[in-house]
């Protein structure tokens, strides 16, 4: 069996300490984080709005002494498209709100403090 040799001359330095890590609450930059979120939920919106009008087409086909018949065309990639654009729109939707709460929500003092 071999045995560990260790120098009694060497000096093991203690690790160095972490700086202190920012606050999780209460940074008012989320503020600006969820407004622009919002406004990308606008844009989101009136582009699903738009791809839907795209992706209904009514056909009327008019018959000689009769109505006319009217058919609907569903075109897929445009209603894909709109659906991915609102589901997006919501999850942004929910990210704003959680943004929101971070920005004005704080601790209670008493929390804070047993932290410590």
């Amino acid at each position: 069996m071999t045995e560990a040799v260790t120098d009694p001359d060497t000096v093991v330095a203690e690790p160095a300490q972490a700086p202190p890590a920012e606050p999780g609450l209460h940074q008012p930059k989320r503020g600006l984080i969820a407004a622009g979120e919002i406004v990308a939920v606008v844009l989101l919106v009136i582009l699903a709005i738009w791809c839907w009008n795209r992706g209904v087409v009514r056909l009327e086909y008019p018959i000689d002494g009769r109505d006319p018949l009217i058919s609907t065309r569903y075109h897929g990639n445009w209603l894909g498209t709109s659906i991915a654009a609102a589901t997006l729109a919501v999850v942004l939707v929910l990210d704003a709100v959680r943004q929101i709460m971070l920005a004005v929500r704080t601790r209670p003092q008493e929390v804070a403090e047993a932290d410590v």
